[in-house]
């Protein structure tokens, strides 16, 4: 029996927000709706807010004993997330947990380790308030958080047992998507299926612009997703495509995993702020610092917005006995934002710009991989000249494209190179449209509405070795074989013809992988000669190398005869499976199809 609810999740960066479909109600009122999120909003004060912003606040002893942090549904709370976790982190800026989503997609780290915040909360007492978590604690907390608002909203009908849909940016890598699937879990959602941001908006624009959508695209229109938020910048092509008759979406290009967003923002104002106190004498310690940088989280939004004042007021409290008279005070500037913010990264360039590379140093301290070059103008001449396409219309997503200077600049650029500015799609709203989306979306996959066709960008293939006997200075001939055809969507499988094949086991092997993103006619199965193919068709990926355990009475080096199953997963791996043909063991390869587009 289908759930009740469909609900989708924004785990976002900076914030997170909830929306859902009732489908019994679809007769009635509007199914699709933003569910507010119930959070401390002040020390014992409680609010249902449009949102919840995605912090983490481990607070002092007194706070804990205060009951400050308790919700309905849970006392003695030891920790806070949401808009007291945020404002309060302001002032412990060593106790709050910010950018958990950056840290998720960091594979420098073990994402599983307790680290967050970063540099914070030493023991500095015994209370267990003090303790770090991990990127993945993290995202589970937000989550639980979401659960329990939920469930407190509606009893009858828990979370858990609904149609759950997190969104996640389309350039993360395999294993970060697993590990938002695995924060979900331990936060008690266990049906969740995951759906990329950029996709959630529009799918959010189409629900709102209805069958209205269709007079407002035509065939060959390219829609670019410009989706810029807290922690990343990602950019989707979507084609409007005619068949026989019918128009229909197609997401044709992925760009890559950009660490580039508002934090890299408010960490350069904040260092700009700093070194203008600087030069009067005041000299900021650490903690001052990691304070400023929220507090021009602040201003930036203010600045940016819609009738700014000439200057945000900023205050830092002073640290030891002179609290009050160590207090360091200054204004951040309307027109130094404007000219930092805009100009610094989104600067106006020409088509042909790429995103400057810098040589790395030998050493670095540990911390996010941000991008080297923050000029998102730049990213994304990079991202369109790869794909050799420029959009004919433009749909804006994520918290920093809410400021009208930056959307200007970027469709002031895109005229520049287009010859004519893409027209633009309205109506979302950038806090919530990518929860939106995902419920919506949800609804799609029960049949109802249209579908954007994604799938693998590319076709696969995996790499068979000929059988022949050894030829001195020959290496055996290779032939690939597609096993996820061009658009293959995710949770589907791809039937393989019977051929035999043989699995070595018992040893650590090499599997090599190609791809292709010409080749969109293969169909699972088809064989390609590696060395007969035109140059550039085929691409060789990173090779696996895995040793498949030897069982039962088999030995290392013995070859059994397997037939092959694939599958893209959910999270954008291929699943390829090996399964014995006397039944006796099945074994699985996996690659990500999503880092590698």
């Amino acid at each position: 029996m289908a759930a009740r609810f469909v609900v989708g999740i924004d785990l976002g960066t900076t914030n997170s927000a909830v929306a859902c479909v009732d489908t019994e109600a679809a007769d009635r009122d509007p199914a699709l709706r933003h569910v507010p999120v119930t959070q401390v909003v002040g020390p014992g004060e409680l609010e249902a807010r449009a949102s919840m912003p995605s912090f983490l606040l481990l607070p002092t002893a007194h706070e804990v004993a205060a009951g400050a942090l308790d919700l309905p549904w849970a006392e003695d709370r030891r920790y806070a997330v949401g808009t007291f976790a945020r404002d309060r982190g302001a002032e412990l800026p060593h106790r709050l947990v910010s950018s958990a989503k950056s840290w998720l997609c960091n594979p420098a780290i073990d994402r599983n380790a307790p680290l967050l915040p970063w540099r914070g909360t030493e023991r500095l007492d015994e209370d267990e308030a003090t303790d770090r978590v991990s990127p993945v604690e993290a995202s589970a907390r937000y989550l639980a958080h979401l659960r329990a608002a939920w469930d407190h909203d509606h009893p009858e009908h828990p979370l858990a047992e609904q149609d759950v849909f997190v969104t996640v940016p389309a350039s993360f890598d395999a294993v970060a998507r697993e590990l938002t699937v695995a924060a979900a879990r331990h936060a008690g959602l266990t049906k969740v299926t995951l759906l990329e941001e950029p996709q959630a908006a529009f799918y959010a624009w189409l629900a709102r612009a209805g069958d209205a959508w269709r007079k407002q695209l035509v065939p060959g229109d390219m829609v670019l997703v410009c989706d810029v938020g807290g922690g990343t910048t990602d950019f989707t092509l979507i084609e409007v495509v005619d068949e026989d008759g019918n128009l229909t979406l197609e997401r044709v290009a992925v760009g890559d995993h950009i660490l580039l967003g508002g934090d890299n923002m408010d960490l350069a104002l904040a260092h700009a702020t700093g070194a203008r106190l600087a030069a009067d004498g005041k000299k900021l310690d650490p903690l001052q610092q990691r304070a400023l940088v929220h507090h021009c989280r602040r201003a930036k939004e203010t600045l940016l917005g819609d009738g700014a004042p000439d200057s945000v007021p900023v205050s830092l409290l002073g640290r030891g006995s002179k609290l009050i008279g160590g207090t360091v005070r200054v204004d951040v500037r309307r027109d130094d934002a404007h000219a930092l913010l805009v100009d610094g990264f989104f600067p106006v360039c020409d088509a042909e710009a790429r995103p400057q590379r810098r040589r790395a140093a030998g050493l670095r301290e540990m911390g996010l991989p941000y991008a080297h070059d923050p000029a998102v103008t730049r990213h994304l001449a990079e991202f369109l000249g790869r794909h050799d396409a420029m959009p004919t219309a433009i749909l804006w997503n994520g918290g920093v494209m809410k400021a009208e200077a930056l959307r200007g600049r970027v469709h002031q650029v895109l005229g520049d190179w287009c010859g004519r500015a893409p027209r633009e799609l309205t109506g979302n709203d950038p806090d919530l449209a990518v929860a939106l989306g995902a419920a919506y979306y949800g609804t799609v996959r029960r049949g109802k509405g249209i579908r954007i066709r994604g799938g693998t960008a590319r076709a696969y293939y995996i790499g068979i070795e000929s059988a022949m006997p050894a030829i001195p200075g020959f290496a055996p001939p290779v032939k690939a074989m597609c096993v996820a055809p061009f658009g293959m969507e995710e949770g589907s499988h791809a039937e393989l013809p019977d051929d035999e094949l043989g699995l070595v086991v018992g040893e650590n092997v090499e599997f090599r992988f190609f791809a292709s993103s010409s080749r969109k006619d293969d169909a699972p199965g088809t064989l390609v000669d590696v060395d007969d193919a035109p140059g550039g068709e085929l691409v060789e990926l990173d090779p696996v190398q895995k040793e498949i355990e030897a069982s039962g009475e088999r030995r290392p080096g013995d070859v059994v005869p397997v037939a092959l199953e694939a599958q893209v997963t959910e999270v954008g791996t291929l699943e390829l499976w090996c399964a014995a043909r006397d039944g006796r063991g099945r074994w699985k390869l996996e690659y990500s199809v999503r880092e590698r587009e």
